[in-house]
């Protein structure tokens, strides 16, 4: 039996962070081989230079940023996938769904922000943290990094909400990120815990035909 592929997407400030740890904690406790993965993944040479970018320290093109942060998730891409195989549970703190939302709201076109990261593993489900910009403003920190401003935040959920409605309820769920910690995390484990054990043996890609002719990715768009 391989592992789950579980993503955690949201807005900035929306807590995603913190229970994405809880998840991995929640797993591990409950005997599921678990790695967690954060993105972008910042140790690496182009996650130094996107890091740069995001802490304003340094400029580049919107359609260089966008393809960095795609190469970022490609440096792991195996990785993922050989951990899926040998029956490895991984928890991703954002996907590919950030990289295409944050660069279409910033004017990019929507199929050429998704082109970079088809045929990356699909995850078997991605968990959505929904929070208004203006809460996500009230919590501690805000503004610290480039995209967090309340316009752009906006204009990323609306495109989270286009992502989301090319996934069935199995594949795609909205959290309420609004809510306490201790019930956002109830419910991601509800949801996690019904996956874990369950998924087909294959991983699926993303953005691309899965086998027999089922597209589990719409390319609608």
């Amino acid at each position: 039996m391989r592992g789950a592929f579980i993503v955690v997407e949201g807005l900035d400030r929306s807590g995603k962070t913190t229970q994405v740890a809880n998840l991995q904690a929640k797993l591990e406790s409950s005997g599921t081989p678990v790695k967690l993965f954060k993105f972008p993944d910042r140790t690496t040479a182009i996650g130094q230079m996107i890091d740069s970018y995001l802490r304003s320290q340094s400029e580049l093109d919107d359609q260089a940023i966008h393809l960095l942060f795609s190469a970022n998730r490609w440096e792991l891409a195996t990785s993922i996938e050989s951990l899926l195989e040998q029956g490895t549970t991984v928890v991703c703190d954002r996907y590919a769904f950030s990289g295409v939302a944050f660069s279409a709201a910033k004017g990019l076109p929507l199929e050429w922000c998704r082109a970079p990261d088809s045929g990356l593993p699909a995850p078997d489900l991605t968990i959505f943290f929904d929070i208004s910009p203006e809460a996500a403003r009230a919590r501690g920190g805000y503004g610290e990094e480039r995209y967090e401003k309340e316009q752009l935040q906006r204009r990323v959920r609306e495109l989270f909400d286009v992502l989301a409605s090319e996934f069935d309820d199995e594949r795609w769920v909205t959290v309420d990120a609004g809510r306490s910690k201790e019930e956002v995390a109830g419910e991601v484990w509800k949801y996690a815990a019904a996956l874990v054990g369950k998924v087909s043996p294959q991983v699926d890609k993303l953005w691309v035909p899965a086998l027999q002719g089922r597209i589990m990715y719409s390319m609608k768009l």
